[in-house]
């Protein structure tokens, strides 16, 4: 697919994917972690840390977004990520920083670490396997969403 059939924030988040692939953590783009709370990237890592990522393609979005403190309680470090020409000073120094475009990306600033509790990290973990897989089938079998919910 060409470049120009995603949205800003999808290239970013294209980018941001590939370079947490080379640091062994692996996403799900909109990935919802709780009711009301839809993430651009969440990032599971080889010891079950969790990331999340949102991805701002412009001034505009990042003020529109009122919900991005309500995803603190669901990782254990968060980061935005920006283009190059964004304006990085409108962004929380408590937050991680991560500047990407459509093909890589680099983490300029970590994210404070807060662990989560092991139940709610369970919890997550095993809704980001079940959500990972149910995509994984729908791609292959698109015909599978007819059986969708469980009984």
């Amino acid at each position: 697919m060409d470049d120009t059939a995603f949205q800003p924030g999808q290239r970013l988040a294209r980018g941001v994917a590939r370079h947490l692939a080379v640091h062994d953590f692996f996403c799900l783009e909109e990935f919802v972690p709780a009711r009301g709370l839809r993430t651009d990237l969440y990032a599971v890592g080889p010891k079950g840390e969790i990331w999340v990522v949102e991805c701002k393609s412009s001034r505009a979005d990042f003020m529109s977004d009122g919900k991005w403190q309500g995803y603190l309680e669901y990782c254990d470090r968060f980061f935005w990520a920006v283009d190059q020409d964004f304006p990085v000073e409108l962004l929380p120094d408590e937050t991680g920083l991560i500047i990407a475009d459509g093909y890589d990306a680099e983490i300029l600033r970590m994210g404070p670490e807060t662990k989560l509790a092991p139940a709610r990290r369970k919890k997550l973990t095993l809704k980001f396997a079940r959500d990972g897989a149910r995509r994984l089938q729908s791609y292959r079998d698109p015909g599978v969403a007819a059986f969708r919910e469980p009984r």
